[in-house]
């Protein structure tokens, strides 16, 4: 059966989710516009045995094309060829609303009108005629209550009458050269799903996309035409007008929505004195007092409820995820004594890279219901009201605000909660600038190598230092940003910023919840298709070559002898030449198999199931491994455990000795000669590299390659302070570590999500690429001022903070002299009536 195509067209705030999520339930599909990064939603649903498909075009204030968003909802609905347009207006403020319902229908589509928040509107005193609008207007108008799932049946009825209308609006002064463009393109060019009276109108309002669609349509020759047509019709029209013909045809589409609202519409005076409710709670949030207080409330709620109580709920979601794991390393070839096949590793290196994202979920889940609740309630404008002008003077957007603290503004954020949340910036260049600069935020997984750091270097100034690292991060991103604005993104698109606080409302579970999972789920599908590629080539770097052949040997031999000893204490019992070279380590790996699932069972119930499940699996491995067999197989469980305990070592020597050899190690000693001048030996660039897989690697890879000496158990802390490198200038050393480490490229699933969220890959490779070389400048700068003048690490860091300090306010400063100068508007505050 053929699908009837629908489109779903309003403005931002009139609940155009809300009807989409009510028409189409749980039969929905997320993915991106051709081409850019925009959201492309599309739903079905079935009314009178008819098919159709839903599309929730971006919410948009107008037909014009000044901002991302206004492009693709108005090329979907030039190119599209849509049955039905829907467009969802909000009944409370029909004379904003309808300005875009008028442009819909000169287009020529057909349309059907939803009035929705008809329960707000009737609350604020206002009446509305559904009927005489559907008539004076020429388009079924159904009225609805979208949050409560009420009108429906009104919305599909309207579906069914929506038929293509004639623009309703005249324009006295433009009706001669209207007439002749319209019968000029009708003729020229073949016919099309939308008016060329409309597109007439385009020609004479100079829109700047109107050559690339014309280049489609018109040969050369008939374009040169046309451009002189409209050049002489144009000043023409200037002599008789006193204004532009864009400001003529805005001033005739108020005068028809006027004229409209009024004989449509009314509201009692009293109403219509009376304070609203969002204006008496604006009088509280957006108070130069109340302001800042309510916006760290808020910050601190999500950052509490998403971050902090998101990541104890992982703790309860590993478990399944570490199940996963394990039902899949059982379908996958065993584990050798000392080498697994290939295609163990590289397949439990993938699952294991895929749960490090995956198990972000529940705070994903948290953090986009709060957010949802956020954008439904109103607040969501106001975050961005309240710091946009200190952040546009730095190439920033107010709605950078959110992303940036969930990354951690201060410490123990996440940076790819941070990038997925600046999908909301309207602004394509501030929304990039965010993207590459919310990683240079504290997250959680930084803060381990911090630790580590100020636990060796500065345990009298940890305070001051942990002041330093807390705020230096924001100067950073700052900087950059406003870098990256003046350099490679001057030229990315801009839409003007248009600050509108829409009224305060209370939202809906259903739309929260679904909202919650559709990002989550976009998450999850999106990142899983990248997430192979990269973890296989992250494998093969840290794989090969392998280990020299004369050092295999000796740890061939190593096993060898261990499992000797073992074979000599099994033949003193009942399990003589029980076991070849294939059953022993199928007998080890049932140990160490057992052993682990012991551990992790909780209870007496958990354990004796464990017991149960391991005696099914082999009677005789589970003899030895848990002691049932008598005193034969207690003796011989011991000599078992000596010869796991000492192929856990050798295997943990293998892969510390591979990790040396690798190609990735043999790059960190490679870039030695040059890392040096920053204070870095090889160790400290491996545990680098190993940490763009997960920050949290870097102290784990410091551990493995900064090796006790026998016989000595020394802490992390103490092993590397005398190391060599860092015996001499061990302070500044650790100061250009943790700047570089400030700086330095994103972890491996926030380039993913850059990928995804940019859509382009040149974006993930500057934030890989800039960062680096930003931060060795710093790291090496810093190294070299601090080891030339025998600088102590706190004078070291408080030279770099101040001067940093010193270059954002001078920049700020010179930023609000220039928009001064220049007469740039500071944003307004739009209110709803």
């Amino acid at each position: 059966m053929q699908r009837k195509k629908v489109l779903l067209a309003g403005q931002q705030n009139a609940g155009k989710s809300t009807i989409f999520n009510m028409l189409t339930g749980a039969r929905q599909h997320v993915a991106n516009y051709p081409g850019v990064t925009v959201d492309k939603k599309t739903g079905y649903f079935s009314v009178a045995g008819d098919a159709y498909q839903l599309i929730d075009l971006p919410g948009t204030y107008s037909l014009s094309c000044y901002s991302l968003e206004e492009r693709v909802a108005r090329d979907a609905l030039r190119q599209e060829s849509a049955d039905v347009v829907l467009n969802v207006v909000d009944a409370a403020n029909l004379n904003r609303s309808l300005h875009l319902t008028i442009q819909l229908i000169e287009m020529g589509l057909p349309i059907a009108l939803v009035l929705n928040m008809m329960d707000v509107a009737q609350s604020e005193g206002i009446a509305i005629d559904s009927s005489a609008l559907s008539q004076k207007i020429g388009v079924p108008v159904a009225e609805c209550i979208g949050r409560k799932g009420k009108g429906e049946d009104q919305i599909n009825a309207a579906l069914l009458n929506a038929k293509k209308q004639q623009a309703p609006i005249d324009y006295p002064q433009l009706e001669p050269e209207l007439s002749s463009l319209t019968e000029w393109l009708d003729s020229a060019i073949a016919p099309r799903s939308y008016s060329f009276r409309w597109l007439a109108l385009r020609l004479l309002e100079r829109d700047s996309h109107i050559d690339e669609w014309l280049g489609e349509l018109l040969s050369d020759q008939q374009a040169q035409q046309l451009s002189a047509k409209v050049e002489l019709y144009l000043n023409g029209i200037e002599t008789r007008l006193n204004s532009t013909v864009s400001d003529y045809i805005v001033a005739q589409r108020h005068l028809r929505v006027s004229m409209l609202v009024e004989a449509c519409s009314s509201q009692s005076q009293r109403q219509i004195e009376k304070l609203s409710v969002s204006d008496k709670i604006d009088k509280v949030v957006l108070n130069k007092f109340g302001a800042p207080l309510f916006l760290i409330a808020t910050v601190f709620v999500i950052y509490q409820s998403s971050i902090v109580y998101g990541y104890e709920l992982t703790n309860y979601w590993w478990p399944y995820l570490a199940g996963l794991r394990e039902l899949i390393a059982g379908v996958l070839p065993d584990a050798g004594f000392l080498h697994d096949p290939y295609v163990r590793s590289l397949g439990l290196w993938i699952v294991d890279s895929a749960n490090t994202l995956l198990n972000y979920i529940p705070i994903f889940l948290i953090l986009f219901a709060l957010i949802a609740i956020i954008e439904d309630s109103g607040y969501m404008a106001r975050i961005a009201f309240i710091s946009d002008r200190v952040l546009n003077r730095f190439g920033l957007h107010g709605q950078s605000t959110l992303p940036m603290i969930l990354a951690g503004v201060f410490a123990g954020g996440c940076a790819v909660p941070g990038v997925m949340a600046t999908k909301g910036i309207p602004d394509n260049r501030a929304r990039i600038a965010t993207i590459l600069t919310v990683p240079y935020m504290n997250c959680l997984a930084k803060v381990p190598l911090y630790t580590l750091l100020l636990g060796i270097f500065f345990v009298e100034d940890k305070s001051l230092m942990t002041f330093y690292i807390s705020t230096i991060s924001i100067i950073a991103a700052l900087l950059v940003a406003k870098l990256l604005t003046q350099s490679v993104l001057r030229r990315t698109e801009q839409a003007p910023f248009v600050m509108e606080l829409p009224r305060y409302n209370l939202p809906t579970a259903r739309s929260v919840v679904t909202r919650s999972l559709e990002r989550t789920w976009m998450y999850v599908r999106k990142v899983g298709t990248i997430v192979l590629a990269v973890s296989t080539v992250i494998f093969v770097l840290l794989q090969f070559p392998g280990v020299p052949e004369q050092e295999q040997q000796a740890f061939q031999a190593r096993a060898e002898k261990a499992v000797a000893r073992f074979q000599k204490a099994a033949q003193k019992t009942q399990y003589a030449d029980s076991f070849d070279e294939q059953s022993l380590t199928d007998l080890v790996n049932f140990y160490t198999d057992y052993r682990a699932a012991k551990l992790n069972a909780k209870g007496a119930d958990a354990s004796q199931s464990v017991n149960t499940a391991f005696q099914s699996r082999n009677e005789l491995y589970f003899a030895i491994t848990a002691r049932k067999g008598g005193k034969d197989a207690a003796k011989l469980n011991k000599a078992l455990r000596k010869l796991a305990s000492e192929r856990k070592k050798i295997r943990r020597e293998m892969k510390e000795r591979r990790l040396e050899a690798s190609l990735l190690g043999s790059f960190g000693r490679a870039l030695e000669p040059v890392t040096r001048y920053a204070g870095f030996d090889w160790k400290i660039n491996v545990a680098l590299f190993s940490s763009f897989a997960a920050r949290e690697s870097s102290v784990a890879t410091l551990g493995v390659l900064f090796q006790p000496e026998e016989d000595n158990n020394q802490k992390l802390e103490q092993r590397m302070a005398q190391s060599d490198e860092l015996a001499g200038h061990g302070e500044v050393a650790a100061v250009a570590l943790i700047l570089f480490f400030i700086l330095y490229p994103p972890c491996l699933a926030t380039v993913m999500m850059i990928k995804v969220q940019t859509g382009e890959y040149k974006w993930m490779l500057l934030s890989i690429v800039l960062p680096t070389l930003l931060g060795f400048t710093v790291a090496t700068l810093v190294y070299t001022i601090g080891t030339r003048f025998a600088l102590s690490g706190i004078q070291v860091m408080s030279l770099t903070y101040f001067s940093a300090l010193a270059a954002l306010l001078l920049i700020g400063l010179h930023d609000r002299k220039q928009q001064k100068k220049q007469g740039q508007p500071i944003p307004i505050k739009v209110v709803e009536k």
